[in-house]
């Protein structure tokens, strides 16, 4: 019964579909993380910036490890307060570091908008942010990446949990094609011996009835010359 559900080939359709969409998305989200590591969050692909959260500033919305969808095309004016947003600091402790903190009041002054900003957990405000330091507003927390990535930080579970099953399935399947290579080898050493048997029985046969067809050539010529 469950063979012939595995086999069915509508559900081996739908297991491939499924298959190949979430190899596009995580094969598009690492092509998105690794275009932003390598041109140092200058480009965004499709108006998306994709970051990782590294500190707990924004505890219990954000935690170490979740990936965050910021959607760079977005205009200052359409940033509300409340919004979480990605920025570029530029003063004191902040200095050339994405930070990922909440609006709680903007500025107009000049024609340029300013935001407060500050993490949920923190206590006191960031440094003023000006509008050409903000990369975007955050839109969605992938939550399968997010998993991985606090998975991968954990230095036991990568080892025990990835490195060593792994290790152990290519030593298993080594062993396995390698007790199929010597079971091959050994029935086609058989083979032919059983095939040898086969003509001795078979030699044995027809000598036997040669001698009885001599034999009974004998007897009729013994009974002619009687």
């Amino acid at each position: 019964m469950l063979k012939k559900i595995t086999e069915n080939p509508v559900l081996k359709l739908i297991n491939n579909i499924v298959y190949v969409i979430l190899f596009l998305i995580v094969a598009s989200v690492l092509f998105v993380v690794i275009l932003q590591r390598a041109s140092n969050n200058d480009i965004a692909l499709g108006g998306i910036r994709i970051f990782n959260i590294v500190s707990e500033s924004m505890v219990p919305k954000y935690n170490i490890g979740d990936v965050l969808v910021v959607k760079s095309s977005i205009e200052p004016q359409n940033i509300k307060v409340g919004d979480d947003i990605a920025y570029i600091g530029q003063e004191s402790t902040f200095n050339q570091k994405i930070v990922t903190h909440q609006v709680i009041e903007i500025d107009y002054e000049n024609g340029e908008y300013i935001f407060h900003t500050k993490g949920i957990a923190n206590i006191l405000e960031d440094p003023l942010v000006h509008q050409n330091q903000v990369f975007g507003k955050v839109v969605y927390k992938i939550w399968i990446l997010s998993l991985i990535s606090k998975i991968l930080s954990n230095v036991y579970v990568v080892f025990f949990g990835i490195f060593v099953p792994i290790v152990i399935l290519i030593f298993w399947t080594i062993l396995k094609l390698k007790g199929l290579v010597e079971v091959e080898e050994y029935e086609e050493e058989i083979e032919p011996k059983k095939t040898t048997k086969k003509n001795t029985k078979t030699t044995k046969s027809n000598a036997s009835n040669t001698k009885t067809q001599k034999t009974s050539t004998r007897k009729k010529s013994n009974d002619n010359k009687g």
